[in-house]
């Protein structure tokens, strides 16, 4: 069992930058593999970056490749994303999530176990 929470979601004008934080408790997150993703109003939830510890790998959505960096800390049991260049059509809720599948690049999100609480991103225009 692991606990997800996820902070550092704020308004932010376009071009901005955010980290976002999830901080997990439970068993080490180096056990799972590791991803982001996010629910825009109206639209189904969707991939954004997942982290794999054993490979040192990440992936990423097309749409956010080249702007976001997913990391992770195993001293502090803690997975980021940092968003850069944020565009309005970034807004969303965030999630963090943990798969007990490991090794692969999960951008389903039906193959992930845990879920944090969510973190709401605005980025205005």
């Amino acid at each position: 069992q692991v606990q997800l929470v996820e902070s550092g979601g704020r308004l932010v004008q376009a071009g901005g930058s955010l980290r976002l934080s999830c901080a997990a408790s439970g068993r080490t997150f180096s056990s799972y593999t590791m991803g982001w993703f996010r629910k825009a109003p109206g639209k189904e939830r969707e991939f954004v970056a997942t982290i794999i510890s054993s490979l040192s790998s990440t992936y990423y959505a097309d749409s956010v490749k080249g702007r976001f960096t997913i990391s992770e800390d195993n001293a502090k049991n803690t997975v980021y994303l940092q968003m850069n260049s944020l565009k309005p059509e970034d807004t969303a809720v965030y999630y963090c999530a943990a798969s007990t599948l490991v090794g692969g690049a999960w951008t389903n999100s039906i193959l992930y176990d845990y879920w944090g609480q969510g973190t709401q991103v605005t980025v205005s225009s």
